[in-house]
């Protein structure tokens, strides 16, 4: 199982249900796949849920002492599990952390974000939205969705040159790139250490950074040689110990390519890595 086929197992069943309005409705999508849905009032801070299955049926119990939000999105991530046949495994670190989060937890939460954020009325809601936490704060109230889960899927879903970061312990854990950033090959590499002097780091350490600030595109980007200056926003998550971080490019177009390196411009890039983001189609996004 990789992303990509359960973003797609995700949305067949969005299809099936027939979601028609936001924020998208629980009850219709266990009824489907045949689950019952329990609050547990006694978990653990580090739990978020589980499911239990027999004779066909499910039972999926969840955290009560976690908000609505994180709720919804353990609801579907255990959706993910029944319908995608992975078995958990949530143990050895907290629910909530990247550190060390196995392939079938991601798939699971790709999956969630599919149908929590569906692409059908997330998308021009992304198209007509100016890059920033303002942006994710809003579409996650619509939603009824986590900033985490909607920042992830901003950058899957945007048109415009964007990448979003979870970093833990001064350490990237999890990065999406957009689709404009992955043709010219901008990575950011899990495991990195988050870069000296950035609002990432200096947000982490409990300093405050207010707006968007400039860095170089270098500073944050593996052998990157087009030059260009990023706009990074971050948020330091008090309660997970996580820091969220936006990079874009302000101007929505990635620095051309200098001619003066001669490194193979001409279209010899072969295969980009599977990255689980599904090729949406759609046009440049509008200011």
């Amino acid at each position: 199982m990789d992303e990509l086929t359960a973003a797609i197992r995700a949305r067949e069943l969005v299809q099936r249900v027939n979601t028609n309005s936001i924020p998208v409705q629980v009850e219709p999508f266990l009824a489907v796949l045949r689950c019952e849905l329990k609050v547990d009032n006694e978990m653990g801070p580090h739990e978020a849920g589980y499911c239990l299955s027999k004779s066909g049926k499910h039972v999926i119990v969840v955290n009560g002492k976690d908000s609505p939000e994180r709720q919804r999105f353990t609801t579907f991530h255990e959706m993910g599990h029944i319908d995608l046949k992975l078995p958990s495994e949530h143990a050895g670190s907290p629910s909530w952390s990247y550190n060390n989060r196995s392939a079938n937890e991601i798939c699971c939460d790709t999956y969630a974000a599919e149908i929590l954020l569906p692409h059908r009325f997330f998308k021009p809601l992304v198209d007509s939205a100016d890059i920033g936490m303002a942006a994710l704060d809003d579409l996650a109230e619509k939603f009824e969705a986590s900033v985490t889960a909607t920042g992830s899927r901003f950058a899957s879903t945007t048109n415009a040159p964007c990448a979003f970061v979870v970093s833990e312990n001064g350490m990237v854990r999890y990065t999406v790139i957009s689709k404009a950033l992955r043709e010219v090959r901008a990575w950011i590499t899990r495991g990195m250490a988050v870069p000296s002097g950035s609002s990432t780091a200096l947000i982490s350490n409990g300093q405050s950074v207010k707006d968007p600030q400039e860095i170089a595109a270098d500073v944050w980007f593996n052998d990157w040689r087009r030059g260009g200056v990023l706009l990074e926003e971050a948020r330091y998550l008090r309660n997970y110990d996580q820091t969220l971080t936006l990079l874009w490019f302000e101007d929505e177009e990635v620095p051309h390519k200098p001619s003066t390196d001669n490194n193979g411009e001409d279209g010899e890039m072969g295969l980009k890595e599977l990255d689980g983001i599904l090729p949406w189609p759609g046009k440049r996004r509008r200011r």
